[in-house]
């Protein structure tokens, strides 16, 4: 019988001329401004009865807000209230799913997350744990999850991540930063009301819309690259450059960064990210840095990779008056710096798409260590 380390491998994504991968999409998606309020309907469908909670997972920034008010509990329903400051952990969907498991003497009726990538991501795993024996670190990789997730919603309070649409959730285990890549991690429903992303702080607001864009980069120059991808990869791409480099106004901006998201996550559901998301999974591990700024603090070094996507990045970046954090990396010793870098080399899939299946002879420890060193 095969362990699950060897299901993991053999179903690590290949060239998509290699195998033709049968991805599932999200079934049901609103659009809108002022669609949130729909929330309770779209719910009720799927209640089993009134002591079966909806648990919504709802970033802290929330608490006591407008936004909160209009959440639609009912019965026994639940939320919680998680903060985002840090990067999702396995530890963190294990306790949360212990929680649940503990108050409640049945399975919810769903879970619904409801907040940035962080809050999508955690949604997403708790919902497949509820189902699933074991912690969440049992199902980093690809393929490992057995059984379906219970029914599952997510509603994006910033744009850029493309978490509301892909098949990923990344997590901070205790040995990795990987994903649970599974058929049964996509959202049941997505809610995409533009107006929930109003009041988003600049930087972050920059940073998030950067990790879009970057997908979109790594996705059309990389050795995956198919009609299917190409086709959302390039209108993400063009979506980005209207609302980073042009001149709309501030609800045709949101409104376009919300399709661009969605857009930029469908192009590497049948591809994949690069050497950018690589590397910045081993700044993710290892100093905690937020996924889209980890993008970011990357990104701005490899024009030898995509000397095109960083001109246009560091434009955005003049345009928007964007510093990024420096000396990150400075007083990293070596240890510190080898495990980091271990992460990114362990992120096979991502430097094939980058580099082909010859990358090993491109990509060495020490390149790596380099960039690391400017950042």
């Amino acid at each position: 019988m095969e362990t699950k380390k060897e299901i993991a491998l053999k179903n690590i994504p290949t060239k998509a001329s290699e195998k033709y991968r049968n991805f599932p999409m999200v079934p049901r998606v609103v659009f809108g401004n002022g669609s949130f309020d729909q929330l309770g309907d779209i719910l009720l469908a799927k209640r089993k009865h009134s002591e079966a909670p909806v648990i919504f997972l709802v970033d802290d920034v929330f608490e006591g807000s407008q936004l909160s008010s209009r959440i639609p509990q009912i019965f026994s329903d639940q939320i919680i209230y998680v903060s985002a400051n840090e990067e999702p952990k396995t530890q963190q969907v294990d306790t949360l799913v212990g929680m649940i498991r503990e108050n409640f003497s049945e399975l919810p009726s769903g879970i619904v997350g409801i907040g940035g990538g962080t809050l999508l991501d955690l949604a997403k795993a708790v919902a497949i744990l509820l189902n699933n024996k074991g912690s969440a670190a049992d199902y980093q990789g690809w393929d490992l999850v057995q059984r379906k997730s219970i029914y599952h919603v997510g509603i994006p309070t910033i744009s850029g991540t493309g978490a509301e649409v892909s098949r990923t959730t990344v997590l901070l285990g205790p040995e990795k930063k990987l994903g649970i890549n599974s058929d049964y991690t996509t959202f049941d429903q997505v809610l995409l009301d533009p107006e929930l992303t109003n009041g988003v702080p600049k930087e972050q607001w920059f940073y998030t819309g950067m990790d879009c864009f970057i997908h979109c980069i790594e996705s059309l120059k990389g050795t995956y690259l198919n009609a299917f991808s190409q086709s959302y990869g390039e209108k993400a791409l063009d979506l980005c450059k209207e609302v980073f480099l042009g001149n709309l106004s501030e609800e045709e901006s949101r409104n376009k960064l919300m399709m661009a998201s969605w857009h930029g996550g469908m192009s590497i559901a049948y591809s994949q990210v690069g050497v950018a998301h690589a590397m910045s999974y081993g700044l993710g591990y290892q100093l905690g840095i937020k996924h889209g700024l980890g993008n970011c603090l990357v990104f701005q070094y490899l024009e030898e990779f995509y000397p095109d996507g960083v001109q246009l990045f560091k434009q955005m970046m003049e345009k928007h008056q964007i510093e990024l954090p420096k000396g990150i990396c400075r007083n990293l010793d070596e240890h510190e710096m080898d495990a980091m870098i271990s992460i990114a080399m362990g992120m096979e899939p991502l430097w094939e798409n980058a580099l082909g299946q010859n990358w090993r002879n491109l990509i060495t420890p020490a390149k790596l260590k380099s960039i690391y060193r400017k950042i």
